[in-house]
């Protein structure tokens, strides 16, 4: 594990990181899901460690883990929630006349997974391609006839598809800024891949959210940076990409979908939305690192607060089981020191995690059934921002009186 005689350096403008949003001590990869066969075996862990750049103000974690270590052989499918493919799915239908495009204009998505998204485009005449670096979650796009190129996305891969597929008309990245710990390579990259009258959309957590949502439990290796709208815009303009719109999006607990296009050749007016939403985040304080000072004291009372709960039920009786396995929930489970004790067992629709353990504690990973086999009291939602899809496929466990928890931003019990 890397120690410092001097602190890290901001990976977007080299400047020494000095201030704590929060530090969440050492965990596991939340994605490394354990085999039976390696449960005496100990993991290794990480500090998870979230600073903010006092230069440039963007918030990140230092990349303590290469990209190969977390995403050559990834776990999470993204077909695997019906609430997200259902999004895909709009903003596909969405922004086909939105950005006037038509047969034969090409779409490329930078992490792509399992083709959840671009699905929705095949069969309409578009030039299609998914470039996802996770070789067996590639393999499920293939499967859906999608073509897919297995690599990590930066400025070589860039020239790569310009030179052998020809520029995106379309340009997509959901999801995927945040796990990039070289952004001048990725964001150059995508400079260099999008046509000159192109279109950039992205998503991505918005850090107002996490700040304000207490949302700590999205702060994991995977994430080496989290974007404000005013970072996010301070990145792209440092590869001549603008930031034309912006929506603002439930997803993830809230993100932002930004447009983006060249600087130089872009045509698309600056909309009255991104000039709303840079004076919201200037008067929120996102532009001064005085804003975070106090999280950390907010994420330990969450952090109390559910153990109080999970400890209280358990000395009345009550059974706890949890749903879902996201990288959040390992991020929460680790810091709260959550293990079998206290949450017996997990279960989760992706067949790619059942047999197997949580990163760090151990706790079992079941098939959804489980939840009826056994009949807890409660429910713990791991991945609460998808509560209200969750909710109603398990919306059986009220037969026998069983109750939901969702822990962010607060312990919440719904009956």
């Amino acid at each position: 594990m890397p120690t410092h005689d001097s602190p890290p350096s901001c990976r977007f403008c080299g400047a020494p990181l000095r201030d704590t949003v929060v530090d969440l001590g050492v965990s596991p990869l939340c994605e490394k899901y354990v085999t039976a066969d390696r449960l005496a075996v100990a993991e290794p862990r990480y500090p998870l460690h979230l600073w903010v750049c006092r230069a440039c103000l963007l918030v990140q974690i230092e990349a303590l883990v290469t990209p190969q270590e977390l995403f050559d052989d990834y776990a999470y499918f993204s077909s695997y929630s019906d609430s997200w493919v259902a999004h895909a799915r709009a903003y596909c239908a969405a922004v086909v006349p939105r950005l006037g495009l038509a047969a034969g204009s090409r779409i490329v998505e930078i992490a792509s997974n399992d083709g959840y998204l671009l699905q929705h485009f095949t069969g309409h005449g578009f030039a299609v391609l998914g470039v996802e670096p996770a070789a067996n979650v590639a393999a499920a796009a293939a499967a859906r006839g999608i073509p897919t190129e297995v690599r990590y996305f930066g400025r070589e891969t860039a020239a790569y598809i310009r030179d052998g597929y020809g520029s995106a008309d379309l340009l997509i990245a959901n999801n995927v800024l945040a796990h990039v710990p070289d952004l001048h390579d990725f964001v150059s990259g995508l400079a260099r891949l999008l046509a000159p009258g192109g279109v950039l959309t992205m998503e991505f957590p918005h850090l107002l959210q996490l700040v304000e949502q207490v949302q700590f439990d999205t702060i994991y290796h995977e994430h080496f940076s989290y974007f404000s709208c005013l970072t996010a815009e301070r990145v792209l303009a440092a590869h001549g990409l603008a930031i034309f719109d912006v929506e603002e999006l439930p997803t993830h607990g809230g993100s932002l979908r930004v447009y983006a296009q060249h600087a130089s050749t872009g045509s698309r007016l600056t909309t009255d939305r991104v000039v709303s939403l840079r004076g919201r985040e200037r008067v929120g304080g996102y532009d001064r690192v005085e804003t975070y000072a106090g999280f950390g004291q907010r994420v330990q009372e969450v952090r109390r607060a559910l153990v109080d709960f999970l400890t209280r039920a358990k000395a009345d009786g009550k059974q706890v089981a949890g749903y879902g396995a996201p990288g959040k929930g390992n991020t929460l489970l680790n810091y709260c020191g959550i293990g079998t004790t206290l949450l017996p067992y997990t279960v989760d629709r992706n067949p790619h995690k059942q047999g197997l353990y949580t990163p760090g504690m151990r706790i079992p990973i079941h098939h959804p059934d489980r939840i009826a086999e056994t009949r807890p009291d409660y429910v713990l939602i791991l991945p609460w921002n998808l509560k209200d899809e969750i909710m109603g496929q398990m919306a059986g466990i009220r037969e026998w009186g069983g109750r939901f928890v969702v822990p962010i931003p607060s312990v919440e019990v719904f009956e």
